[in-house]
């Protein structure tokens, strides 16, 4: 919010900005004491990263980003809340931050079994003329969700409190959720028999078996209903078919591997289920926009050349 020349920040973001800055040294992406809570730093802006978005809470405090869901781009700053309710292959980069000012926020990761606990079983049978809702959602938060976000944050300098009050401020932040404007689709998802329930059912599966050879029919049998059904459900949630859905987590692997482990580029193809190593480089390619040889060298020395 800007007042004039200078920018007013809410006392309740702000003080959550000084306890990031307080609890982490440097950039990346902090696992604190406190289960689930990450504290998310960037002091420069960054190249493209992929990654697979977790179901998480994340309150932006300050900066911008840029996240690419199959071909939508959704962009969130400072005071926005994204909520992503399944686990979603994506590819993020902060356009916003400086050494002064860096994109700063805070994530609660949760499960199934945690929003189940927030909410319960709703007694609701969610399947004729349910409305499918995408998997990643971005809104502005509200006082109580700033409230909430606040105290689980300071448990950080707490650290006597985390094990009492971090479940309890957990399940307030879900409940919190649930009743929003991201409630319908939290809802769904903790109602078994729904088609959100089924789809993150399908999601689950080929999240364990990316690798392997898997079948529309195969995955349809999984989610309880046919490959048409499948088809359309699967990509109003992630934008991606099934089969494009899996060959996204492949390909993210097979970077992790290359980048991280220096893996040979054959070798990671077939780590991750490709036969064909030209057919792997070609995908990568149009998912990355440059060789895995040159993607690597680019991400190492921020140069592509060949």
């Amino acid at each position: 919010m800007m007042l004039g020349s200078v920018t007013f920040i809410e006392p309740s973001i702000q003080e959550m900005i000084d306890i990031v800055q307080r609890g982490i040294a440097g950039d990346g992406i902090h696992h604190m004491e406190v289960p689930s809570l990450y504290f998310i730093h960037q002091s420069v802006v960054s190249d493209p990263i992929s990654r697979v978005n977790k179901p998480s809470y994340c309150l932006v405090l300050q900066g911008e980003k840029e996240v690419l869901l199959g071909d939508e781009k959704l962009i969130y700053r400072g005071g926005n809340s994204v909520v992503a309710s399944v686990d979603l292959p994506v590819i993020g980069q902060v356009t916003e931050a400086t050494a002064e000012t860096p994109y700063i926020a805070i994530m609660v990761e949760f499960t199934l079994d945690d929003l189940v606990d927030a909410i319960g079983h709703p007694t609701n049978r969610f399947v004729d003329g349910e409305i499918e809702r995408r998997g990643l959602f971005v809104g502005e938060s509200d006082d109580a969700l700033r409230d909430v976000t606040l105290r689980l944050t300071k448990l950080v300098e707490q650290p006597e409190h985390i094990a009492t009050l971090a479940p309890l401020y957990k399940k307030e932040l879900l409940y919190l959720l649930a009743q929003g404007p991201f409630g319908e689709v939290l809802t769904h998802l903790s109602s078994e028999g729904s088609r959100a329930f089924q789809i993150k059912g399908v999601i689950d599966y080929i999240m364990g078996n990316f690798t392997k050879v898997l079948r529309n029919e195969e995955l349809a049998q999984v989610g309880n209903m046919s490959v048409s059904s499948l088809h359309r459900h699967f990509k109003e949630v992630t934008t991606l078919s099934p089969l494009q859905y899996q060959k996204q987590l492949r390909l993210q692997e097979a970077r992790r591997l290359l980048l991280m482990q220096s893996a040979d580029i054959g070798e990671a193809a077939f780590q991750v289920g490709y036969e064909s190593p030209s057919q792997f480089s070609r995908e990568y390619a149009r998912l990355f926009g440059m060789s895995p040889r040159a993607d690597i060298r680019h991400q190492r020395t921020g140069t592509s050349s060949e």
